[in-house]
């Protein structure tokens, strides 16, 4: 059985590092590499019958109103726990931090995790895992959520770019094993940002 023990960080690149403002290009990159990662036979979570029809992922129109710059609170002294996955798999995470922000006026909170596993890697040790969902999942979006990737900020500020969601591996093919998404962060609102649901 496959895993994403190291998530999908390790393949793509454009996630959000240091980013102060809301960067179309950056939103524009970030979705062509993941078509061209995902019409790659080596690299493709796709099914061999999805890949051979591969066209490109639908997303969402890029906009700024879900590019937040949030308040982060760090976690002292978190303990390790093992994250529910979609399979038997429990990979180790910790949880951070909780990131505060607003979006259509409303205060949203969403927690941040570390993977333990990740630590141990320096070129990934820098690397949080942002998981959500909210009122688009199972309808415009995949039912089970959606992950952002970031980086660790050097002050208490971070910014989160809705645009940059993608799907979990298990959205195109259940021999994968994802995290589940935590009770913690459903988000009360739609997030009309980021890739859509694959299949119908």
């Amino acid at each position: 059985m496959k895993s994403l023990c190291l998530l999908f960080i390790l393949n793509l690149s454009f996630i959000s590092f240091a980013q102060e403002k809301f960067d179309a290009a950056s939103v524009e990159d970030f979705q062509k590499e993941l078509n061209t990662q995902y019409a790659d036979k080596q690299k493709s979570p796709l099914t061999v019958s999805d890949r051979e029809h591969f066209k490109g992922l639908d997303f969402y129109p890029a906009n700024d109103k879900f590019f937040v710059i949030a308040n982060l609170v760090r976690t002292d002294s978190s303990k390790p726990f093992a994250m529910k996955t979609s399979t038997d798999r429990k990979p180790m995470y910790r949880k951070y931090g909780e990131l505060n922000f607003t979006l259509d006026g409303k205060p949203m909170k969403l927690n941040v995790y570390q993977s333990l596993d990740l630590m141990k890697i320096d070129e990934y040790k820098d690397r949080l895992f942002l998981p959500y969902s909210d009122l688009t999942s199972g309808n415009e979006t995949y039912i089970g959520g959606r992950y952002i990737d970031i980086k660790i900020p050097s002050g208490n500020t971070i910014a989160v770019d809705f645009n940059k969601s993608y799907n979990p591996y298990c959205a195109y093919n259940h021999v994968y094993s994802c995290p589940l998404i935590p009770l913690e962060n459903d988000l009360p609102i739609e997030i009309k940002a980021g890739v859509k649901k694959f299949h119908d």
